[in-house]
């Protein structure tokens, strides 16, 4: 990794090696990029695999919600017990490999900014090893390292623990313990599950949580991703694709329904020094509260764009900002899923070459 102080001049800066990250250099380079002259892809994180490296130790490859196939080539049959904190950045590994992709980290963006201030000219990658002059940058950061906390009276009164899914390492530490869960996603169900063979649980959500029946089809899937496009296109900050969907009701989950583990509460008003407390009077004694309550895009590099609308979140058409052609948001809102990252990488990298000038998605050979 370069150290020099001189920024060094590339086509593309990729920001972020996860799914869409790397499907992203593999359209990249499908399209003639260079490498390092052309493109390179800066990742934070010490080894490959995006956010599946800190998976908690627990969740197997089983049970995960489906690691979909990057571009170019398959995973193929996995070991279903296996960890999927093992399996697939095994398998990302091997992907920047195969395609020789120049994956540089461990490298943390600081920033992103116009250069001179000329807003038509290059944009500044500042990085905590050296600076890039780019024509573009394709944002693939996700959401992993910012975790949401919801704030509430009380926290700091509370004299139990309070974690967040970033911090969960399966459920042995909490053996005998009384475990609030907070969150009404499939994370908060897969580790209420684990928890409550171990512990006294009581799963709490800001909203009621809603059980989808039958097979979930791909218009299900259509219909929740155009709800969260139209939010992004509108400039307001995207819901995950999972929250509009809702809940699978599998045989799982319904062995927990039975068992009286989803008797689920509303979010509680304030926290005290034993535990939740609700305004009605309502209280529950607890442990530890586990926060399962989501992430928001790691998008703190780009605020020297000022590209946030008064609404809170980033006006995006695709993968393309249309307040800033230099900059592609991919693994952001409606392609914040697996399916939705790997497809990402396409877009913006056919949006990127018209913007460079260079030739359609397709027409030139992998090399």
């Amino acid at each position: 990794m370069r150290t020099e102080e001189a920024a060094a001049d590339v086509d593309v800066v990729v920001i972020g090696a996860g799914q869409a990250g790397l499907s992203t250099g593999f359209h990249l380079r499908r399209t003639g990029h260079r490498p390092e002259t052309g493109y390179v892809l800066l990742d934070a994180p010490p080894g490959p695999g995006g956010a599946w490296q800190f998976r908690w130790p627990t969740l197997r490859m089983a049970t995960v919600h489906g690691v979909h196939d990057l571009p170019g080539l398959p995973m193929g049959p996995v070991d279903e017990t296996a960890r999927a904190a093992t399996v697939v950045p095994a398998y990302f590994a091997d992907y920047e490999k195969h395609f020789a992709l120049p994956v540089h980290r461990p490298v943390q963006v600081r920033s992103v900014r116009p250069e001179d201030d000329d807003p038509q000219g290059r944009l500044r990658v500042e990085t905590d090893r050296g600076e890039y002059s780019a024509r573009a940058v394709i944002n693939a950061t996700g959401t992993w390292t910012r975790p949401f906390w919801p704030s509430v009276p009380g926290q700091a009164d509370f004299r139990g623990r309070q974690l967040h899914t970033v911090d969960y390492q399966g459920p042995a530490e909490f053996a005998g313990a009384r475990v609030v869960v907070v969150g009404g996603g499939s994370s908060a169900i897969q580790l209420l599950a684990e928890i409550a063979g171990v512990a006294e649980t009581t799963w709490v959500t800001r909203r009621p949580p809603v059980f989808h029946e039958g097979p979930f089809t791909h218009e299900h899937g259509r219909a929740a991703v155009a709800l969260v496009d139209e939010a992004v296109r509108a400039g307001r900050p995207p819901e995950s694709v999972v929250g509009v969907t809702g809940l699978l009701l599998t045989p799982e989950v319904r062995q927990m329904q039975e068992a009286g583990l989803l008797n689920r509460l509303p979010m509680f008003d304030s926290l005290s020094q034993d535990g939740p407390v609700w305004d009605d009077g309502r209280a529950v004694s607890a442990d530890v509260i586990l926060y399962a309550t989501g992430f928001r895009a790691a998008l703190d590099h780009l605020r020297p764009l000022r590209l946030r609308e008064p609404g809170g979140g980033i006006v995006v058409e695709n993968t393309r900002v249309p307040a800033e052609p230099r900059v592609q948001l991919v693994g952001y809102g409606p392609s914040a899923s697996t399916v939705g990252a790997t497809r990402a990488g396409r877009f913006a990298v056919r949006d990127v070459n018209r913007l460079l000038g260079r030739a359609p998605l397709g027409s030139s050979a992998v090399r």
